[in-house]
């Protein structure tokens, strides 16, 4: 099956599929960690820094998304989408590092500000290069392809997640997050010699050895 994708593909949904399995192990256990962590056992309060750092990284995500999208536009090459995309996940994977060093409302709530800007970062870039690189004629594979590994990667490390954290603690669960998070970082510096270069509109015709 994946024989028939191309490299770059193939490595951006490998990349997306590890960066999102980092980010399940930590969803079923987050709302526990604010109430054992940062508030002390008071649940009504953990609901709403909890409700509050959801909205610090929506807010800010949807907000620099659109600015970041536009920009990496202006330029038809791809060594800026490039760079965005590395930097983007590199600044998500240190902020589970950063939990295992919160105690207080306000260092939630600044970490999930850090974890959507970067986030705003990688998600228009990646999705640039991963459009333009597609193989033609197999569109919809290939995104359903990406969605499959996407739900199978978050499903499984989700059910770990709790087991996990049950046993060896927050802590665990926040290295596992952050060093599986550094490992797209490593896969996606892979393609970075079959980047699309400027002035080239038709990467399906472009020879793998182009690099900026």
């Amino acid at each position: 099956m994946l024989k028939s994708v191309n490299k770059v593909t193939k490595i951006l949904i490998v990349g997306d599929f590890f960066l999102n399995s980092a980010w399940g192990l930590l969803g079923p256990v987050y709302a526990l960690f604010v109430v054992q962590r940062i508030t002390g056992g008071d649940t009504a309060l953990a609901a709403k820094v909890a409700g509050f750092a959801a909205l610090c990284y929506w807010a800010v995500k949807s907000f620099l998304q659109i600015p970041i999208g536009k920009y990496l536009d202006k330029n038809h090459g791809e060594k800026d989408d490039f760079v965005f995309m590395i930097l983007g996940v590199f600044l998500a994977g240190l902020v589970p590092f950063g939990f295992m060093l919160s105690f207080l409302a306000w260092h939630i709530f600044a970490l999930e500000i850090i974890h959507a800007i970067g986030m705003s970062m990688f998600i228009p870039s990646w999705y640039a290069i991963f459009t333009r690189h597609i193989d033609q004629g197999k569109e919809a594979f290939e995104w359903g392809l990406d969605s499959t590994s996407l739900g199978f990667g978050v499903g499984v490390t989700g059910a770990a997640g709790g087991v996990i954290a049950a046993i060896f603690g927050f802590n665990v669960i926040f290295i596992l997050v952050g060093t599986i998070n550094m490992i797209s970082v490593l896969l996606y510096l892979l393609i970075r010699k079959n980047l699309i270069p400027k002035n080239h509109i038709a990467p399906h015709k472009l020879p793998p050895s182009w690099s900026f």
